[in-house]
């Protein structure tokens, strides 16, 4: 299994409009195309305005499937058209588990 770690700074004050967008047109159409969601996460302590996402795929064969199926489903389309000028950056990780995580 690996682990796509996704993390939004959003634009100052726009942090719980964007939760709540998320929460109601972004998740859903994850959850349909994506699979495995792990957590979602805000920042509270250090840099503000972070929102953290990680989501579980068999690989990234599997990652990359999915992805480009979510991509294609006019929907999601019309949900980045909802929150694309509440984000500032995106930066992706994906994180391999060690042998002794209890993320496996």
């Amino acid at each position: 299994m690996v682990y796509e770690e996704r993390d939004y700074r959003i634009k100052a004050g726009k942090l719980a409009q964007f939760v709540k967008i998320y929460g109601e047109y972004g998740l859903p159409l994850q959850k349909k195309h994506l699979g495995t969601f792990v957590a979602y996460f805000t920042t509270e302590i250090g840099e503000l305005n972070h929102v953290v996402a990680l989501w579980g795929y068999e690989s990234l064969g599997d990652r990359e499937t999915r992805r480009k199926t979510m991509l294609a489903d006019p929907e999601w389309q019309t949900y980045l058209d909802r929150v694309t000028d509440l984000i500032d950056i995106q930066t992706t990780r994906i994180l391999n588990p060690v042998s002794y995580s209890p993320l496996q």
